[in-house]
């Protein structure tokens, strides 16, 4: 191949790589993508500072325990004062934080742990993360079968018995079936673990052993934080699909001989579908909230426990900190749901998404 040759192919294949790096950047994904981010930055802004203004009005601050104490001296005082920054009025305390999490990403100093909140963060996120998608897992391949079921067998026998179960799911609160639960373990014991992530032996399984084992301790949690969501998706399932099985053009289908499942699966499920991954979104960030009453009854080392503690002590950054993880999981879930519905159904323009 001649010198001229390889330049040609080289332009050529610039060319192309450009001609599709344009077709990404201008196409609609990468736009609404890019708006959302956009989008969600000035949310997280303002959450933060919302966020800060409601912790300042608590009464009192960290330091009230030392102040209560004899023994720890006013100098004492002072000096973790002048240490945290608590010396400094609210805004100047709400700039340093935020400029330091803009330029460093650092979310500031635990009172309580003496330890970088970042560090106390990305300790407990796995294992809520871990516990969360778990959950979801479990909720959407049981309840959407079952309500697709429920909603073909309307008004028999199974659909008024999944009925019964969804009402009595949704009016247990959270911290009675975890400690319905917990009692379950307890009776069983050995058969469920009684709480925390894993055994004592953890270190020293094989690394098969060790996923087992967490998955082990899962079970109890996850399907505590399972059992309201179940209840609820359940009931919105078989709801969309009553609808959609209504409609002429499912009756059209069955007169045109398709088999019954080609109906129910694809014609009536991918037009049911949209509203329930909507839901997606919400679904995620509210499973943080449910995993506090879950973690704190199972003794799962995850975030519930740890915003739960910080709110008592007035830990005020990991407090903030926890809260904006919070609002990006809301974000980021509802982004998701949003291309998710655009998989589903070509058809939807993100644009019109609000």
């Amino acid at each position: 191949m001649t010198s001229s040759s390889r330049d040609s192919s080289v332009r050529d294949g610039f060319a192309a790589a450009g001609n599709q790096l344009k077709i990404i950047v201008t196409s609609e994904t990468f736009l609404y993508v890019v708006k959302r981010l956009l989008q969600a930055v000035l949310t997280l802004l303002l959450a933060s500072a919302l966020c800060f203004a409601i912790i300042q009005l608590a009464p009192g601050d960290f330091l009230d325990r030392f102040r209560d104490n004899p023994k720890i001296s006013q100098e004492t005082i002072q000096a973790y004062q002048k240490q945290f920054g608590l010396d400094q009025p609210p805004i100047v305390q709400y700039w340093r934080w935020l400029w330091g999490v803009v330029t460093r990403l650092d979310f500031g100093m635990s009172f309580a742990y003496f330890r970088p909140v970042s560090s106390l963060l990305w300790e407990r996120v796995p294992a809520t993360l871990l516990m969360a998608i778990a959950s979801i897992i479990v909720t959407w391949a049981i309840a959407i079968p079952l309500g697709i079921v429920a909603a073909v067998h309307q008004n028999r026998t199974f659909d008024r018995f999944l009925q019964v179960i969804s009402y009595t799911g949704q009016g247990f609160p959270s911290f009675i079936t975890a400690l319905v639960l917990l009692i379950l373990a307890q009776y069983t014991t050995p058969l469920f673990p009684v709480g925390g992530m894993t055994s004592i032996d953890h270190a020293d399984l094989s690394l098969i052993g060790k996923v087992l084992d967490i998955a082990w301790h899962l079970i109890l949690p996850t399907i505590a934080l399972s059992i309201t969501s179940f209840a609820g998706l359940q009931r919105i399932t078989r709801g969309e699909m009553l609808d959609v099985l209504r409609q002429d053009y499912i009756q059209t289908a069955r007169a045109k001989g398709l088999p019954e499942n080609r109906v129910i699966y694809v014609h009536a499920l991918r037009n049911a579908i949209n509203p329930l991954i909507t839901l997606l979104g919400f679904e995620f960030a509210s499973l943080l909230s449910g995993a506090f009453i879950a973690e704190y009854f199972f003794n799962w080392p995850g975030l519930g426990r740890l915003i739960l503690q910080a709110v008592k002590d007035l830990d005020l950054y990991l407090v903030m900190a926890s809260l904006m993880v919070g609002a990006l999981m809301l974000i980021v879930g509802n982004l998701l749901a949003d291309l998710l519905l655009k998989v589903v159904d070509p058809r939807i323009r993100l644009e019109n998404l609000k």
